[in-house]
């Protein structure tokens, strides 16, 4: 007697993952969510509105379909609420940017992939041109993203005075305003990080942040706060400097504090994927680390931080939650 074979289904969902990926970005590049969005319904009609021969309207619908980003009731395509919400170009926030640098910039790197798992080294990234604008566009987008789906997890109405220090985008501080008017906030970084936040801030931003210069590696923090944030910082620095970076943070700030660690970590216990699969992402692009959450949090106990608990974001990477000591 013969077993029964072993289903090879999640092998072939994940080897087939990079197709996926690249029907995604062609969805979304050749307008098939803007024209759900508009109202289109089948394939003749998507076609039509995206000037697509209608052969690729379908496989793009159905591939969507399949991956459950469109829906197919009674004969009619329609967005699901989140391409609705990020993709159709209605007055959301609008992830394309992030998508085409995703698949313009970073999926062709890829390519490279497994020569930088040999060598634990990135690939060679031409950043020229405008490909610069490409990438800058895609990570403020997800930037923005993650800023809303924080705030959307974590409570900002206790707090007056937040700080979010050697951060990349000024979207954090703005999402948390929204929640909580009362707030005041304070951006603080390096000259040329400064200089990028300040040029994609939105209007009215300086009503209730302050920007100043200061190299958290070096020179002490100015200010005094309740909370620091530190939003996509650990992994852009050694495990030495992240230990400085989190002890100037803990100079600024009275015991009972809140700290909040915003980044990919790896935590292999939750079953989380995202965060390894930016780990590859980050290691590629760039040789930048995602780290084990528990290293992190043996550095907030080196340097004066409890370590409260962690939550997932969704989409986005984890937020650790720590207490001054």
């Amino acid at each position: 007697m013969t077993s029964d074979p072993v289903d090879p289904t999640p092998l072939a969902a994940v080897a087939s993952g990079f197709m996926a990926a690249k029907q995604l970005f062609a969805a979304s590049e050749l307008g098939v969510f803007a024209a759900l969005g508009a109202g289109a319904t089948t394939t003749t009609e998507v076609a039509d509105a995206a000037g697509l021969p209608e052969r690729s309207a379908r496989v793009l619908l159905d591939a969507m379909v399949g991956l459950g980003l469109v829906s197919y009731v009674d004969g009619a395509y329609r967005n699901t609420d989140a391409t609705a919400a990020y993709l159709s170009g209605g007055a959301g926030l609008d992830l394309r940017p992030w998508l085409a640098f995703w698949d313009t910039l970073s999926y062709p790197h890829w390519l490279g992939y497994t020569d930088s798992m040999r060598t634990a080294e990135p690939q060679p990234f031409d950043m020229g041109g405008e490909r610069m604008g490409t990438f800058m566009g895609g990570v403020q987008t997800y930037n923005s993203l993650h800023a809303q789906q924080l705030a959307g997890v974590y409570d900002f109405t206790p707090h007056r005075d937040l700080l979010d220090l050697a951060g990349l985008s000024t979207a954090f501080l703005d999402e948390a305003h929204k929640r909580n008017p009362l707030l005041r906030g304070a951006f603080v970084s390096t000259d040329m990080m400064l200089q990028m936040a300040k040029a994609g801030a939105p209007a009215g931003f300086t009503d209730f942040v302050e920007f100043h210069e200061a190299d958290p590696l070096t020179t002490d923090v100015p200010g005094h706060y309740d909370a620091v944030l530190l939003e996509h910082v650990l992994h852009r620095f050694t495990p030495q400097e992240n230990k400085t970076i989190l002890t100037r943070a803990r100079s600024v700030v009275d015991a009972g504090a809140t700290l909040l660690v915003l980044d990919f970590l790896l935590d292999p216990s939750d079953g989380r994927c995202l965060d390894p699969v930016l780990a590859g992402e980050y290691l590629v692009i760039d040789g930048t680390v995602v780290y084990p959450e528990d290293e992190v949090r043996s550095w907030l106990a080196d340097t004066g931080w409890r370590w409260v608990e962690t939550r997932p974001v969704p989409a986005s990477p984890r937020v650790l939650i720590a207490e001054a000591v």
